[in-house]
């Protein structure tokens, strides 16, 4: 079969400066058939290859230096549209509120079940898929 006629997997980034977190979400985005990729702050996913083929984005709200938003906010500004999920410790209906108006596709409190991410994660591949054709 050609290269090009093999589906690819979705890779999902992960973005939390808590190991255990990151590590657990990684294992279970794997055994779910994903491709996931783990960093710890915000300027490691930026600085990586992995931004742009990023099908999907898990940040932590709360990061050293750049905070999930803002990271969020950073790649739409710099023309690059990766469907975000914000997850939190400390969630909080402004702070969730303001970042569903920004355009991130989901917002989950910590600890979230896999079926919950797994959600989401759906979500928001479909959304960017649309907008993959709309382009």
């Amino acid at each position: 079969m050609p290269e090009a006629d093999v589906p690819k997997k979705p890779v999902i980034s992960i973005v939390d400066d808590d190991p255990s977190v990151r590590e657990g979400t990684m294992d279970l985005l794997k055994s779910m058939g994903f491709i996931a990729e783990t960093f710890p702050r915000a300027d490691d996913f930026l600085q990586s290859d992995r931004h742009t083929s990023t099908s999907c984005l898990i940040a932590d709200v709360q990061l050293p230096g750049m905070t999930g938003l803002e990271l969020y906010d950073h790649l739409v500004g710099s023309g690059k549209f990766v469907p975000t999920i914000l997850i939190t410790a400390f969630p909080d209906d402004k702070d969730r509120a303001r970042a569903l108006r920004s355009g991130v596709s989901s917002y989950l409190a910590k600890p979230f079940n896999e079926n919950e991410l797994l959600v989401c994660i759906m979500s928001a591949l479909e959304c960017r898929q649309g907008r993959t054709r709309e382009s």
